[in-house]
């Protein structure tokens, strides 16, 4: 659902006569320092970036300007609530944690404070069902979607799994686990054996798990990590030379920053990806004039186009487009968290929206329902290039296993409510 400038200027212009508008603020739960700074920096710059674009260039967001509250959780639970208490006050729009320990923390919080949380492809995958969890939204896809699309493609690659062997290789934490439930049936459904491992955070130690990979050759390993535990780990499988197109990673294990540090044996790793690579769209030239060069940028300008950069660009740019969908359903332009929620719920962004923003193929079409927060679940896998020193998409936007899925989500979201009392809405 777009917001043309037109609109964005009349109704500007009805507000004239009012006080100076307050700032749409949008905290940023950074982390910046720690063992999972490598994804933490770039993300947040793509974050900030983005809205310092719009504020520069298009004085902010329907004639709001935009603000960021930063605020260092070093991937910390405890400092993750700290934070979220520390800036609730400012009228925030929307949270994003950016941990899954974290969210699962502010989901209470958040439904009882009625601010909107997105989880942009981690925390609790059960939060996709809308009828049960009115404030938190996980589109373009969640951990359990992802799970899928890497069966998916290993299916495609091999003709079946049928009696083919799978491990998975994971942060000992409420993140790492998060897909061993729906990788055990689809175990079931196709036949393959499913075996995992955990590496207790942050993830530097993993030599025992990769001697048991080395002695017992799973067919493939799928990789759940984060922070450091990523080079760490594509360096282990190249000491055993295990085949790196059989090595498949999350979409926060498959960056820059997992795959440098091993050179030449990282190549062939891959990864599955919800966003475009690289510099290659014509917003990057606005980002270049409006942000880097006029010295705002949240980093140094050296992190645009990477992988994580680009993701938390893209998770502003969904918060950006779900703001002028609010504005559009209200009539108003400074909007409050209650009214961010429902043009979260109401969000269409489809390829013209994309191309207009300057993202012409950046992601798949997200359209988000009442009943559906997850959005398309789709994503595709990309390919390390260890001699380019880039990523490529070596697959089209795969669609998850959702028959497989949505029972699963909706038995875990309606034994929630019930845990909490909490009944759940009627999306018709």
């Amino acid at each position: 659902m777009g917001f043309s400038k037109t609109a964005a200027v009349a109704l500007a212009a009805t507000l004239g006569a009012t006080p100076v508008l307050a700032d749409l603020v949008f905290p940023d739960l950074s982390y910046r320092t720690g063992p999972f700074a490598a994804g933490g920096v770039p993300f947040s710059d793509g974050y900030q970036d983005y809205f310092t674009l719009l504020n520069e260039r298009d004085g902010g967001i329907g004639g709001v300007m935009t603000r960021i509250v930063e605020c260092e959780t070093g991937y910390n639970t405890e400092k993750g609530v700290e934070c979220y208490e520390a800036t609730k006050g400012e009228s925030p729009l929307v949270y994003q944690p950016l941990s899954t320990g974290i969210t699962y923390q502010l989901i209470p919080k958040v439904t009882a404070d009625k601010i909107p949380m997105h989880t942009m492809g981690y925390g609790r995958t059960s939060a996709a069902n809308g009828e049960i969890f009115e404030w938190v939204f996980n589109y373009p896809g969640t951990y359990w979607d992802a799970a899928s699309i890497m069966v998916k493609h290993a299916l495609d690659v091999e003709g079946s799994l049928e009696g083919k062997t799978i491990a998975l290789l994971y942060h000992n934490s409420a993140y790492g686990k998060e897909p061993i439930r729906t990788l055990e049936e689809l175990s079931q459904k196709h036949g393959f054996e499913l075996t995992t491992l955990p590496v207790d955070s942050p993830g530097q130690e993993q030599k025992s798990q990769w001697l048991q990979i080395r002695r017992e050759k799973p067919d493939y390993v799928f990789f759940w990590g984060w922070g450091v535990m990523n080079s760490t780990a594509v360096q282990e499988a190249a000491n055993i030379r295990y085949p790196m197109d059989k090595f498949i990673g999350v979409w926060w294990s498959g960056a820059e920053p997992d795959v440098l540090p091993v050179g030449e044996g990282a190549h062939g790793y891959k990864s599955v990806n919800f966003t475009g690579v690289g510099t290659d769209f014509p917003i990057f030239d606005d980002l270049q004039t409006y942000v880097v060069d006029s010295g705002k940028a949240a980093g140094d300008g050296s992190n645009l186009g990477q992988v994580q950069y680009n993701r938390g660009m893209f998770a502003a740019m969904l918060a950006a487009e779900a703001v002028k969908t609010a504005q559009e359903i209200h009539g108003v332009a400074e909007i409050d968290a209650s009214m961010m929620r429902d043009g979260m719920e109401a969000l269409s962004v489809d390829a013209a929206t994309m191309e207009a923003l300057g993202l012409p193929g950046f992601a798949p079409e997200v359209n988000v329902t009442c009943s559906n927060h997850s959005g398309p679940g789709m994503a595709l896998v990309q390919q390390w290039d260890a001699e380019a020193q880039r990523w490529n998409a070596i697959t089209d936007y795969i669609a998850s296993d959702r028959e497989v899925i949505q029972p699963l989500i909706d038995a875990d979201a309606e034994a929630f409510a019930s845990e909490n009392g909490i009944e759940p809405r009627d999306c018709g």
